[in-house]
């Protein structure tokens, strides 16, 4: 062997490779403030009109249920002088304003109970029956949702009138049964039922209209697979639609409870604008305390109490929306 062959062969350096191509990087700019200011700037015609035609009354609620303001002060003889909470302590103090809570809790939980069973029911109904039926339904439920509430009182009112009502004429022809005369709202559970009848009639068409629009998105495979499992009717709702409708349950539930607890035209149309003591609910009693008895400072503590009691049943709202985003 000779020497050169005993020699380190030199090491061949590997083959650059080209650089990469510069990729064109978009410039970063910066958020302006125009930017930032649009959405603003959009919602402000909204959010001046909500400030003008909610947030003054709400902050002359407040002011007011603070102060001595009866018909002296609203004439200008004497000026409002604030009681600090002398207003609320009278309110909570008085038995009659608990009874009034009372009623309106038990009025508020069987109209929101009648109205979303009879929606359920009314919804399910719909998704067997022919395309001709559901569309004569929709419309007649569409007619008396646009119904004005005072058409319908009036309505509900001659239906039920002692001396020419339908209904009293209608129920005496059944055997055994003499209703000719009956005055339903002689007393006041009974005239209450009739107006919670009035509020549930005019709540259900919305009810029945979501969910409706809810049973739509329930898929059908998972009905039949639980109907293959074993399930019957009952468990099929239980187990697959009821959880899929539980958002819109919730949001219509809570719908519900605020507006039959701020129900006031039924009552005081019902009564001719005079509601008696067994038919005032927590409207009606603000309103009497405000304007009839010219107390307009308890008034205002009363309404603002009911506002109050109305966030309660949105913090719950707000709650359960979140426990169900969680789950999702």
């Amino acid at each position: 062997m000779s020497a050169a062959d005993t020699t380190t062969p030199a090491k061949v350096p590997p083959p650059r490779q080209a650089p990469p191509p510069d990729v064109p990087q978009r410039p970063r700019g910066k958020r302006t403030s125009s930017g930032a200011a649009t959405p603003w700037l959009l919602l402000a015609p909204c959010l001046l009109v909500l400030a003008l035609v909610m947030g003054y009354p709400l902050v002359r609620l407040v002011t007011l249920s603070f102060q001595e303001f009866g018909q002296s002060q609203l004439w200008g003889f004497k000026p409002a002088e604030s009681v600090g909470f002398a207003n609320f302590s009278k309110v909570l103090g008085d038995d009659e304003f608990w009874q009034v809570v009372l009623r309106t809790v038990i009025f508020a939980v069987g109209s929101v109970v009648l109205t979303m069973v009879l929606g359920m029911l009314i919804a399910l109904l719909l998704q067997r029956v022919s395309g001709w039926v559901k569309t004569l339904v929709n419309i007649a439920l569409v007619a008396s949702w646009g119904m004005p509430v005072i058409v319908a009182t009036t309505v509900f009112k001659w239906l039920f009138d002692a001396d020419y009502g339908v209904l009293n004429a209608v129920l005496s022809k059944l055997p055994g049964v003499e209703l000719i005369g009956h005055n339903w709202f002689a007393s006041g559970p009974e005239g209450l039922a009739v107006i919670m009848l009035l509020v549930v009639w005019g709540a259900v068409p919305f009810v029945v209209i979501t969910l409706s629009a809810g049973l739509t998105q329930v898929p059908a495979e998972l009905e039949e697979a639980a109907r293959l499992d074993g399930a019957g009717s009952w468990g099929v709702f239980r187990y697959v639609t009821l959880p899929i409708l539980k958002p819109i349950i919730v949001m219509l539930t809570t719908l519900s409870v605020i507006w039959d607890m701020g129900v006031f035209p039924q009552v005081f149309v019902m009564r001719g604008g005079h509601p008696e003591a067994e038919f005032q609910l927590l409207t009606t009693y603000s309103y009497d305390r405000a304007f009839v008895v010219n107390d307009y400072a308890q008034g205002s503590a009363i309404a603002l109490i009911t506002v109050v009691l109305l966030l309660g049943v949105v913090a719950v709202y707000m709650r359960q929306m979140l426990k169900i985003g969680e789950v999702e």
